[in-house]
């Protein structure tokens, strides 16, 4: 994790004694002659507009309202205002989900640390989240002032030592400078490393022309990360080996499937290996459940009907992104052996008990390995030998309590290639699993945080960012108490 922070050894304020927003610039910055657009603000504008964000959850309060007009002023992007800045985060964690890439403004201090929660979970759930935030007034750094929306100390590196942990860097903008460097750093990072990233702007700077913003941002070019074609190829031989000599092979996807962007590899993999395919809970909706040889959801005791017994009496089996916590493991009670897995991480993969291989994409891993693999069935053809259909639920009676198991027979009855569950934490996980989502049907939960409330802000986002998977934005939100 690094951290940016303005000198604040540059030009000075004037003495004002200011110590609210706004505020002028300090009177002794060098003189700059161009366009009155040349800002700060428009520059976080429009690149936010370049990286593909086109709605930004907002929260105003008095440090960022400069920031937010420049905002609200470029064509591209709409201010989507929300009743609190815990929401505006759960939101901009929907929309990276949808679109790859969100953003959420809030305000000093009472607005970071009211959505720092949220940030952590996009942190867990490996999202690129630009968070920013409206700062103290460049002024006011090193005067030992207190300021309102704090709790009562003249310290301004509170919010930013919090967020530190959560998010992968940290840019604190007070000085006009090097906004420019800061800013770009800080959004490049967060495509880069898949994860949450910190801009505190000091309020009195969004509105200010500066030499470096004179010209519109040249567009990013974010280098892809390429496998090291040696290690592939040795990944490879060694994992077709492994695989190729088991009788009963299954694949396994996980919830990294997504940050590696390999979810279209994983079931070409699928359909060219004839492996039975199964998902662990936090993957449900990365790998389509039309699959022609698809389990259901690997979860340990709590597995999709006769999944289990397929999964763990294999003789080998592939997890493609896994995180195995002790909800995933089902409070690590999985029967399951290292010496039989290969681990398909997104940028490594480690066959048994070792060797393992460093410097592949995952992507690259899965196609290649489609490739090669010999075609197996057996462990499919097991399942469909003890596989029993489902039985029918007993109709309600008139004036019965509503069954919970009565409800999501509805809901599964609701679901279209036009729909999207959002699955709120609780008991809405275990029930959200046991749907079968048609073609087309997007699927979200938070499964790593583990957030109460989280849906409430995501279902905000699906107007603007449906899922990829999914061709309309309606919504069926299934949510526990």
């Amino acid at each position: 994790m690094e951290t940016g922070i303005g000198s604040v050894d540059g030009p000075k304020g004037a003495p004002s004694g200011a110590v609210a927003c706004p505020a002028t610039f300090p009177a002794s910055a060098p003189t700059f002659v161009g366009s009155p657009h040349a800002t700060l603000g428009r520059h976080l504008a429009r690149r936010l507009v370049q990286i593909g964000v086109s709605d930004v959850f907002a929260v105003p309060g008095d440090f960022n309202l400069t920031l937010l007009d420049h905002l609200i002023a470029e064509p591209g992007l709409r201010l989507v205002g929300c009743c609190n800045e815990l929401n505006a985060g759960y939101a901009a964690d929907g929309y990276a989900r949808a679109k790859g890439v969100g953003a959420c403004a809030v305000t000093f201090t009472v607005g970071g640390l009211s959505v720092l929660n949220a940030i952590a979970g996009a942190y867990s759930e490996n999202l690129p989240l630009i968070c920013i935030v409206g700062g103290p007034n460049s002024n006011d750094y090193g005067t030992n002032r207190i300021l309102h929306h704090t709790i009562g100390l003249p310290d301004f590196s509170q919010e930013l030592r919090c967020f530190t942990p959560v998010t992968c860097y940290q840019a604190v903008v007070n000085n006009l400078d090097d906004a420019h460097e800061q800013i770009d750093k800080a959004i490049s990072t967060a495509l880069k490393e898949s994860k949450p990233v910190y801009i505190s702007v000091s309020c009195n700077l969004p509105a200010v022309p500066h030499p470096t913003f004179s010209r519109d941002p040249v567009p990013y070019f974010l280098a892809p990360r390429m496998s090291n074609q040696m290690s592939l190829e040795a990944a490879v031989e060694a994992t077709v080996a492994f695989l190729d000599k088991a009788v009963k092979p299954v694949m396994v996807a996980g919830p990294k499937l997504r940050v590696a962007k390999a979810g279209t590899a994983f079931a070409e993999l699928a359909d060219a290996s004839g492996y039975a395919v199964a998902t662990m809970p936090s993957a449900k909706g990365l790998v389509a459940e039309t699959l022609p040889r698809f389990l259901g959801t690997y979860w340990g005791a709590v597995s999709t009907a006769f999944c289990a017994e397929i999964v763990e009496s294999a003789d080998a089996y592939l997890f493609a992104g896994p995180i195995f916590n002790d909800y995933s493991s089902v409070g690590y009670s999985f029967l399951l052996k290292k010496e039989k897995a290969v681990i398909v991480q997104p940028d490594r993969v480690t066959v048994g008990n070792g060797p393992a291989f460093g410097c592949i994409m995952m992507k690259d891993f899965l196609t290649e390995l489609g490739k090669r693999l010999k075609k197996n069935t057996t462990a499919y053809e097991n399942y469909k030998r003890i596989w029993v259909p489902e039985g029918h639920l007993p109709e309600s009676e008139p004036g019965e309590p509503l069954r919970v198991n009565v409800l999501f027979k509805h809901i599964q009855k609701m679901l279209t290639g036009d729909s999207a569950v959002i699955a709120e934490t609780g008991d809405s996980w275990f029930n959200c699993q046991k749907l079968k989502l048609p073609d087309g049907c997007g699927y979200e939960f938070q499964m790593q945080y583990g957030s109460i409330g989280w849906s409430v802000g995501r279902c905000s986002a699906m107007r603007r960012a449906p899922p990829t998977s999914a061709s309309s934005p309606a919504s069926a939100t299934a949510a526990s108490r």
